[in-house]
């Protein structure tokens, strides 16, 4: 094995590797690695924006292998999606251990870790506890009954599987079905104390990843292990973060939380035979006083604590703490003795501890006057679940960057990469928002977006940004065709206009066509539409699983296939069958999402302008992440066509536009055409 020093370099190492693959070199991906490689030994954080077909994984992975393996230290990879985990986890990183194993001495080692929801709980299967069923199905026979044999499949998979891992069960269960062999992070008794720890799939899986070289985690997970200050992850001084323009929606959604009446009365079920009977009733009075208080309130976010609010609260935090202190704190050998009752104390605990905390959060959320300082929004959700309505109260953070700041770049030297990382021609868009400073001043105003003042170009964080661009001539393989003639969209779904365009533009293109649309109701219209005016197939979105119909849109040219958010960053279709990808709108966000308005006035309280900073960088992420469906090898050709008016003509337009890959742009509808039909025919020869 060479020595330390006698380590190949990071450009020899990448070589072997693409040699070995079978692969090509790529000056854009050796270019990467070696900032990459940078960035570890100076400790800089880096921001690397790598189009489609750079290579990206194999940039980051080459030079992390080798300063895991130099130092001795674990390498953290966060992705966003389980697809990206599995490509790392099952392809990528297999085949490049193999490839390596020579030039470094030794196969490098690798492992995949997940929330501990994510695999069996022995202790829970062995003592039987579960969770009451929902009252929508306790009323269904059939549910139940399902129910019951998927929990005896899983049951019975205990036995046979090594991982207990969720996404090793071929088929699947229900989110419902999983939930009774599983617990949460919180809810669990923790290896001491739990009778089965030894055996853990979730403890197995922790320890194998604190003696490998990479491991693979996702957004959420290292979220927590971020919020919490509970270590989680491994020891380690590197993070690489791919699908980075994910990082702070992802952090976001784990330091949200939620109130609701039902989340206080399963509370205090929990706590039924535990505790004394009048403590319960003290909280399931407060779940039906928190009921009545919301039935009478409209939805939307909260300037304030109405009316009546802080006293009901008052009382779910009070009966909360009650319950808490006389379940009391746990006794010496409880769950060696009794797992069964000790399983069911703990999630007691859990429950009642999740009620308290949010009550507390609500009650303390209005204690900063200014609007723009307060750290957290506040909203009533009005939803409709189920055929019921289901009134909630959320709460989430004005702003992450602070946390990342001081959780994860003031720990580690931190690598973000994605395919899209600019907005409107700039990094800063999302950098402040991530807690880095501003690379430029002038662009300060989306560094407001944050809720907090933009840290100084002399603070301590200092990172980088490169953008390698990407393997494809956008301007002699795609077209960017925006609908200059078409009405901006408006409220009552596609109009005929927009209808004759898509037809138009499938017709021309023989089908091929990928539908982007900003509602699941448009999709359909459209996808009905279609169906009645085109001789080829469409398939939409929730006629089968996702997989599936990417799959059957795949393996036939002339099938076009609608859908709404998940396609735009999910489908990757390179080749023959995937022409034209369609655009209904520019994919604002909804004007009445709480958090993000509280975001936009943030801004604009400091002078900024919060409809560029938050709405348009929302709209510019997305977009460029639906338009890079179409290109997705150097081979491809095709049309990116996108109705929505406004992205010639509204002020805004060239703001979005140079967030978007170079195409060739045009606005004449005939000339479209005729390029779809050549392409067309070129295709079927």
């Amino acid at each position: 094995m060479p020595s330390k020093s006698e380590l190949p370099t990071v450009p020899a190492l990448l070589k072997t590797a693409v040699h070995a693959l079978g692969g090509k070199e790529r000056s854009n991906q050796l270019t990467m690695a070696s900032a990459v490689a940078h960035s570890i030994d100076t400790g800089e954080h880096l921001a690397v924006q790598a189009g489609t077909g750079t290579g990206k994984s194999l940039a980051y992975l080459v030079p992390s292998i080798r300063h895991a393996v130099e130092s001795g230290r674990t390498v953290v990879v966060s992705t966003a999606t389980i697809a990206l985990q599995r490509q790392l986890v099952d392809r990528d990183l297999p085949r490049l251990a193999d490839a390596l194993k020579d030039a470094v001495g030794r196969r490098p080692k690798f492992a995949i870790l997940k929330g501990r929801n994510n695999y069996l709980c022995m202790n829970k299967i062995h003592t039987g506890a579960s969770e009451e069923a929902p009252e929508a199905e306790l009323f269904d026979a059939f549910a139940v009954s399902r129910l019951g044999r998927e929990v005896v499949r899983l049951t019975e998979w205990s036995s046979d599987t090594d991982t207990g891992d969720r996404d090793d069960l071929t088929p699947g269960v229900s989110d419902q079905a999983w939930r009774q062999v599983s617990v949460s992070a919180r809810e669990c008794l923790g290896k001491s104390r739990c009778p089965v720890g030894e055996d853990c799939f979730a403890e197995r899986a922790r320890t194998e990843a604190s003696q490998v070289d990479v491991v693979v985690t996702n957004h959420a997970l290292l979220a927590i292990d971020a919020i919490t200050g509970i270590q989680i992850l491994p020891e380690h001084d590197v993070v690489v973060i791919d699908e980075a323009h994910e990082l702070v929606d992802r952090v976001t959604g784990v330091a949200t939380s939620e109130l609701s009446a039902a989340t206080v009365s399963a509370a205090a079920r929990r706590c039924t035979k535990i505790i004394e009977e009048e403590t319960v009733d003290e909280m399931e009075g407060a779940a039906e006083n928190w009921a009545a208080v919301l039935d009478d309130m409209p939805p939307g976010r909260w300037a304030s604590l109405p009316d009546g609010v802080d006293a009901a609260l008052a009382s779910i935090r009070d009966s909360a703490w009650a319950a808490r202190t006389a379940i009391g704190p746990a006794r010496s050998g409880q769950a060696t003795l009794d797992p069964e009752a000790a399983a069911a104390r703990n999630a007691a605990l859990v429950a009642v501890d999740e009620v308290h905390d949010s009550a507390v959060r609500v009650l303390t959320a209005f204690d900063e006057p200014d609007p723009a300082k307060r750290k957290d929004v506040v909203w009533h959700a009005v939803d409709d679940f189920r055929g019921s309505v289901k009134r909630t109260v959320r709460m989430a953070p004005l702003s992450v960057g602070g946390l990342l700041q001081s959780r994860l770049f003031a720990e580690s030297t931190v690598v973000l990469t994605s395919a899209t990382l600019t907005v409107g021609g700039s990094f800063d868009g999302l950098a402040v928002n991530w807690g880095l400073p501003a690379e430029n001043s002038a662009r300060s105003d989306t560094a407001m977006a944050s809720g907090a003042e933009a840290p100084s170009d002399t603070a301590s964080i200092h990172w980088n940004s490169l953008d390698v661009g990407s393997p494809f001539d956008h301007a002699k393989a795609g077209i960017l065709y925006v609908a200059k003639h078409l009405p901006p969209p408006g409220r009552d779904g596609l109009s005929a206009q927009y209808m004759d365009e898509i037809e138009s533009l499938v017709t021309a293109a023989g089908g091929r066509t990928l539908g982007l649309f900003s509602s699941m109701r448009a999709a359909k219209a459209a996808a009905e539409e279609m169906r009645e005016r085109l001789s080829t197939p469409v398939l939409c979105q929730g006629d089968d699983s996702t997989g599936a119909l990417v799959k059957k849109f795949a393996d036939d040219e002339a099938t076009s296939l609608f859908g709404t958010l998940s396609l735009w960053q999910g489908v990757d279709v390179p080749g023959p069958s995937l022409s034209l990808v369609i655009l209904d709108r520019i994919p604002f966000p909804r004007p009445d999402d709480p958090l993000l308005v509280a975001r936009q006035q943030a801004v604009q309280s400091r002078g900024g302008n919060g409809f560029l900073a938050v709405a348009a960088n929302h709209a510019a992420l997305l977009l460029a992440q639906g338009v890079g469906r179409l290109l997705r090898s150097v081979d491809d050709r095709g049309v990116v066509a996108m109705l929505d008016s406004r992205l010639a003509t509204a002020r805004y337009g060239g703001y979005l536009r140079a967030s978007l890959p170079p195409f060739w742009e045009t606005s004449d509808p005939e000339v479209v055409r005729k390029a779809l039909t050549r392409l067309a025919d070129t295709q079927q020869r």
